[in-house]
Parts: structure tokens; sequence; C-alpha cells
């Protein structure tokens, strides 16, 4: 039976580690790793150190064998009893081998296309040797590491270097989850930074050979993040020499090991050819969340895996924070929410919800999740928000100055908050403690040129979680009047109770409430409002977050309308002929307001209103009114597509990017008139691969993508990462009648290397990104999706873990997906050997539909 582990159980481990000493013999099935622990005893007890899968040669205490009597060793600890201790300081070493060629579960030591490398976070070092494998033991590491490989790189600073052997120090105290080599043939990218304070950095970015013309993007990208993190946190960087390495294989996006950053090659490797605009603001933005990593997750980590959003949280503000001051705050603040609502929404309103702060798990690596990162990074900007900018930048220096080297918590945050500001944050916390998004209803009232604002908030139960006390929540508003001048600024109210208003006086005539400015808060928003002011907030509404909501919520009551039988207004294409009419001025947002919402999307709404969503409806819907609203508008979107049209040589810049997207949004709603002869058009003409890509997808969608997938396949068969795009937009696109046909197909190529992560997303995630059809009638989606599942899991159990979440909705559908939904999810949970990471999530969602 699976061990649940709880935050009330947590206790301080009985020993420091003074200094970790390793030495590695690399080799594909049998590395040496000799490791000396030098360990001083706080209080009472055995020393119990973690492992998994070693192989153990020799164990010692100050030189000394160990008896066999003073030893207890389980698949997954190693025991030394007390009485075989010295009283004072002593040192613990091992001689262990591990296979590292056979470790497809990609966690610890593993081999990627012959290059040594590490994953470490949460609970990987344990599979490199005995440790104490948990975040609140830091350490400084001092390495050696021997193999015939041209290139050794671990942590901290360059010790000394001859071949076939280096030497490595970490001065800096840090926990296991945070160590980190590589060794293979691999060549870098070389610059250098000097800190403020005059401190010179050499930096490399290490790819293999043949990449490198791809590396000067991530290269820039650093130092960029180097500078901002100095001005705008007063962060410098604290080692002699910073490494980013790119590796194939790799189930996260990136890994922030202290001085040596590990990255899946999908975000350092770019050019105009092989990436879209989307991959060169991932690879600036991931970049820098790593980076920043170095003070918040490195100089000060989390005590324990519960308190994960502490680092994560934080670092994703300050990376959303980056991102917005290198591009367009604006379009950076909508694309976040999108992301938000798209992901961690659907988890809170699931059987997968969860706090930011959890008070259990079982497997840990399932909750590397939207809640913890993009929701703890909304408690980051909702606090930032209530005490202003001065006193946020005081209480982060606070933080630095109190607990640096330290391992620290929730409450450890909030009393810095508490301490700089004077501000009581007890009923703040339940942000960190309580899962679901509230529901944040707001009324009018309207009497004698007085507005009267009431608003009622309430968390729906969670699983585990039944009653749920009022939060803080800041509702940021401003008013509109008729005539669309702004007559309150940009304002915010502090709701506090289950219930509260607020009164604005003395106005001439009634304002359009403009609510929730900037997205000020992760809430539901239930309001009456109509069209009417619905087109008036996106006209002139001065803030660039709720002027898109409101043409997204006019589209959404549209769609939603046209997919249960109803009529849709005019509301929405009404709106879109006026913007449409001013594009040019502000080419990126226009992109975003003529994205329509997904079908995910709209089944979600229309669940949330006690309709059971039809997969099959809500695509001929979506489909028909994109139609409808290409034809009304076609002049003016066949002007726009003119005149975005590529000017000079491609830049990867934020203005380059608006015109891209607003292209590629006409030409999106276009391709629904001219079967695709533009895309056709601009698939044999575009110099770059946003517009090549953007083109490929639109031909698929309308049936005429079978030579230009040829061509794109030839063209680029030996670029791995463009081929997972090749595999990502086919069943993404097409048909949902053809869809998984054609999954299926693609999964039968020898091409489709299923063990590499990248791989495996590209092709799975696409097709269940096609919402109608994964939800197919007869099944055929959910089999095939399970299929993979089962297969995986005994290979990449974290890989597969994360991906059943596409199943997390299945509840909401009509009896007969439910039940095929059903079979498949408890086929998965039948399988003999299924891994703790797969048990967990299958488990959690089934539970939803009992």
């Amino acid at each position: 039976m699976t061990e649940t582990h709880y935050l009330s159980d947590w206790q301080p481990y009985p020993f420091n580690v003074l200094e970790t000493r390793l030495e590695f013999d690399l080799a594909p099935k049998g590395t040496k790793v000799k490791s000396e622990i030098r360990f001083h005893r706080n209080s009472p007890g055995d020393l119990v150190l973690d492992g998994a899968g070693l192989r153990t040669k020799a164990l010692r205490i100050d030189g000394r064998e160990i008896a066999p009597t003073d030893l207890r060793q389980t698949e997954s600890s190693l025991t030394i009893a007390q009485s075989a201790l010295p009283e004072g300081d002593f040192t613990f070493s091992a001689e262990v081998e591990i296979d590292p060629e056979a470790n497809t579960a990609l966690e610890g030591l593993y081999l990627s296309g012959g290059i040594f490398c590490t994953q470490c976070e949460a609970e990987g070092f344990r599979h490199i040797t005995w440790y104490p494998d948990r975040p609140d033991v830091m350490a400084p590491f001092h390495v050696v590491l021997r193999s015939d490989k041209p290139v050794l790189l671990s942590n901290g600073n360059p010790v000394a270097s001859e071949k076939g052997r280096a030497e490595w120090h970490d001065p800096w105290p840090k926990p296991a989850y945070l160590f980190a080599l590589v060794a293979g043939d691999l060549v870098a990218i070389d610059d250098h930074f000097t800190t403020r304070s005059g401190k010179p950095v050499d930096l490399h970015v290490w790819v293999r050979p043949g990449d490198q013309d791809r590396a000067d993007f991530a290269m820039e990208s650093l130092k960029k993040s180097m500078i901002w993190d100095e001005e705008v946190y007063g962060r410098e960087y604290d080692l002699d020499v910073f490494n980013i390495v790119a590796v194939d294989d790799f189930n996260m996006g990136a890994m922030e090991n202290k001085g040596l950053n590990i990255f899946n090659s999908k975000l350092v490797l770019s050019s105009p050819a092989t990436a879209t605009d989307l991959d060169y603001e991932r690879i600036e933005g991931v970049i820098a969340h790593e980076y920043f990593h170095n003070w918040t997750g490195n100089r000060i980590t989390c005590r324990d895996w519960f308190q994960l959003c502490l680092k994560e949280g934080l670092t994703v503000f300050r990376d959303q924070s980056f991102t917005s001051d290198m591009r367009s705050a604006a379009v950076k603040r909508i694309s976040d929410v999108q992301t938000l609502r798209a992901r961690q929404f659907r988890e809170d309103q699931g059987p997968l919800a969860h706090p930011p702060r959890p008070d259990h798990f079982q497997e840990i690596n399932n909750f590397y999740t939207a809640t913890v990162y993009e929701k703890g990074a909304e408690i980051i900007g909702m606090l930032k928000r209530l005490v202003g900018d001065e006193n946020y930048r005081k209480a982060l220096d606070l933080y630095f100055e109190r607990h640096d080297g330290q391992a620290c918590t929730i409450e450890d945050w909030l009393a810095v908050f508490h301490d700089a500001t004077g501000r009581d944050l007890t009923q703040f916390k339940h942000w960190y403690t309580d899962a679901g998004t509230p529901q944040l209803t707001m009324i009018e009232d309207w009497q004698d040129g007085h507005l009267r604002l009431t608003f009622r908030q309430e968390t729906p139960a969670t699983p585990g979680q039944s009653h749920k006390p009022p939060r803080v929540i800041p509702i940021a508003i401003g008013l509109i009047s008729p005539n669309g001048d702004e007559v309150l600024p940009m304002t915010v109210l502090e709701m506090t109770e289950a219930e509260q208003s607020f009164v604005f006086r003395d106005l001439g005539a009634r304002p359009v409430v403009s609510l929730l400015r900037g997205f000020s808060a992760p809430v539901i928003i239930r309001r009456e409002i109509s069209a009417d002011d619905q087109a008036l907030l996106l006209a002139h509404d001065t803030d660039a977050f709720t002027r898109w909501e409101a043409g997204h919520d006019l589209a959404l009551a549209a769609l939603m309308a046209l997919a249960t039988g109803g009529e849709a207004s005019a509301g929405y294409s009404d709106a879109i002929g006026a913007l449409l009419a001013h594009a040019e001025t502000d080419p990126a947002f226009t992109a975003l307001c003529l994205a329509l919402p997904g079908d995910d999307a709209i089944a979600t709404a229309l669940a949330a209103r006690g309709i059971t969503p039809d997969p099959d409806a809500i695509h001929a819907a979506r489909e028909g009114f994109a139609r409808d609203l290409a034809s009304r508008h076609e002049a003016a979107l066949s002007r726009i597509y003119a005149t975005m049209a590529p000017v000079g040589a491609y830049r990867p810049d934020a203005e380059g990017a608006a015109r891209r997207s607003l292209r590629l949004a006409c030409l999106a709603l276009l391709s629904r008139l001219d079967e695709g002869d533009r895309a056709l058009v601009l698939f044999g003409s575009a110099e770059n691969m946003t517009e090549r890509l953007g083109a490929l997808g639109q031909l698929i969608a309308v049936g005429r993508d079978q030579e230009s997938l040829a061509l794109f396949r030839q063209e680029f068969a030996a670029n791995r990462l463009v081929m997972d795009k090749w595999f990502m937009v086919q069943p993404h696109r097409a048909s949902p009648e053809t869809a998984v046909a054609r999954a299926k197909a693609l999964a039968a190529r020898d091409d489709f290397d299923w063990k590499n992560p990248n791989r495996f997303r590209a092709l799975l995630g696409g097709f269940s990104a096609n919402h109608a059809a994964f939800h197919q009638a007869d099944g055929s989606g959910y089999d095939f999706y399970a299929d993979w599942l089962i297969k995986l899991d005994p290979v990449n159990p974290q890989t597969a873990a994360r991906m059943c979440s596409a199943f997390e909705t299945w509840p909401r559908y009509e009896a007969g997906r439910r039940e095929k939904a059903r079979a498949a999810l408890q086929r998965i949970a039948a399988r003999e050997g299924l891994s703790r990471n797969t048990s967990e999530m299958v488990t959690r969602i089934l539970a939803a539909g009992s």
C-alpha cells in the first residue's frame, strides 16, 4: 500500500550535514559512486538515509566497516543504529554502483543520447547514493568526476581539471535535490558578465556539436535575467561561473541546480527557421525562471516538499514580471490568465484539486502542478497588490537578509511581510491552505447618482475540504461612463467578509463597472452584464485585461448559445468589426481578441451552468461561428493579413511577434473561407517557423496537408525539436473524425521515440488538446490515450502520471462517454505493477465519478 505523507508529521532531521564529498567513476552500466558525508548530531536517534536501486559495495563510519547487526536496509532506506555512531561529529562513507543506461525514468543519474546528466528534484538523489534526501538538509558539496567524456561539469566553481578528471566545489549549502553533474561530448558558447559590485562571472551554454548556432538567444536571455534581478530585486550572482546545459531527454522544462542549470533542449535551442515566437518567449522566460531560483529556491529553499509553492510560486511571479518588462505587459498578463484558467481553474474544479500548500501527498512528483506554480504566482501578485510596491520590496529585502542559507516555510514567508509592513496576514494565509477557486458574485444597485456594489464570495467544496472561510480578495475596479470616459480610475477594494458592499457617490450617470482589472485575484466572477456594456468595455476600457475579458465573454456567450441549439447575438461580431478598424495600433491585443474561446473552455462554462457539454456540438458551433465571423469581416481581415506581412529580417522581439500573431489570427479565420489557399501560399513562402507552422496547422484543419507535411518532414527530419512540432500539430489540428486514426498512424512510425518525453508529450498532448477527438463518443480517443499511458508507465512513471490529467474532466459528460472514460481509467488502474505515481493520479481521477 502506498504511504501517505502528512505535513503534520514533519520532524526536523536529527543531524546536520557539515560537508558532502562525492566521487564518480562514470560508466553507462556501472557507475561507481563514493560518498563521504560529515554529520553533526542534533538529537538522539538512528541515522536514517534514503536510497533506491543502489548496489551497495561498502558502508563505513569514520573509516570502519559497519557491522551487519547495526544495519537495517529496505528498498528505500538504510538505518544505522544509534549505538554504532560516535558521540561527536562523524563521517559516513559509502561505495555504491548504479546503472545510468537503464534509468529510463530519468530520475537521478541517467544517459541522454550518450550524455550523463542528473535530475534530482524532488527525490532523485536517492537513486545516486545513500543520503538524507530531504530539502531541509543542506551542505556544501565537493565533487570529483572521472570519465572519458571531454566535458565534466558539476555545481559551484571549478577547482581542478585534467583529461578524464574534473573537480568542483560549491561553497553554498544546498539540499541534495539541487545537486547536478553533466558529462558528455559538448560544445559551449561563452560569454561573461560583471555584477554591479564588480564580480566577474564566466557564462557558458553547453549544447551538442552542431547546435551551437542555435544557442545565442539563450545566452542573451541569461544576461538580461542577471541584469533584471540586480535592478528589480537587488540580487547578484554569487559564483565564478554559470553553466546551462541542453539535453534531449528531460521530464521537466529545466532545473535550477546551483550554478549548473540543466535544460530540456527545446528551451535552449532556437533559430528563426526552427523556433516559433512562442518558443522564443518560453526560452527567455524559463531561462529567467531558473536563474531567479538562484535566490528564490537555492540560497533560500523550502523546508519540506509541502512548501513547494514557496519557491515555485515566487519564482514564477518573478519570471512573469521579467517577461512583462521585456515584452508587452498587457499581452503577458492576458496570456498568463488564459493559462491559469485553462490549467489551474480546471484543476481546482476537479478531482485533482489541492491547496497551493497541500497537507498530504503520496507521490510528490504529482504535485508539480498549475496550483503550486501558477496559482502560487497569483498569490504573490495579490500580496504585492495589497501591500504596495514599496512595502513589497522592503519585505523581500528582509526575506533575503533573514533567511539566506535556510530552508523555510510559508509561515516564514508571511512573517517577513508582517514584520516589514505590520500587516496581519492570518486571513490571507487561506490562499495557501485552502483548495478551490473562489466564486465572486457582484450585484449592482444604482439610486440617485450613487452606485452600491455588493460582493459575495464562496469557495466550493473540494476533495478533503468542505467549509472554506472567507478570503482576502483584492478587487481592482474602474468605472466607465456611457460615453466611454473613465469616471473612476483604478481603485483596489479589499474584500475580507463573505458579503461586503462598497458605495460610490455623486456620479452623473450610471457607469459600467470595469471589474477585476489586471485580474487582481484568481476568482470566478458572477455578474449580470449586457452585451452592450461588454461592447462598451471592449471599445473604451483603459485596462487591457478587462477589455479583452469583455470580448472573450461576448464570444463565449455566443458559442454557448450555438452549442446548445440557440442563436448567437451579434454583439461580439459588431465589437470585432470596430476593433479591426484600428487593429494595427495594437496588433498583439487584436490577435488575442480574435482568438475564440477553445472547445474545452466552452465545455467548462456549460458545465458550470449545469448543462452537460456535447463535444461534437461544441466543435460544430465553434467552427460555424468562426466561419460566419470571417465571412462578415472578410475585407478587413484580408487587408490586415496583407498589412501584417513581414518587413525586413525576422526578429524575435515583441513588435515582430505581435505582427505575426495578428497575421496568423486573420489567417485562421480566412482559411474557413478560402479552404486554405492563403495558408498554402504562406507555407511555401514563409521564412520563419512561426508562420510556417501556423500555415501548416490551417492546412491540416481544412484537409489540404499531405504535400506540405511531406515537405516539412523532408526538410526537418534530422531536427528532433522541429519534428516534435510535426508530431504535435497533426492530431491537434486534425478533424475530430480523423484525429484518432491519424494519432495511431503517427504512433506506429519508427521515428515516434515514445521513450523521449518531448516526443511522447508532442503526440499525446497534441491529441488530448483536440477536445472533440479525445472525447469521441465511441471511446476510441480514451482507449488510444490509455493504451499509451499503460505502455509508458513502467518506463517513465513521472511523465505518464502527469499526462493522466487529460482525463480529469470525464464526469461532466453524458453517460455514454462517462462509462467509456471510466473503463479506460479502470484499465490503467488494473495494470499489474502500476507505478505509485500513476496509481495515485488515476485513483484520484476515478474517485470524481463515484
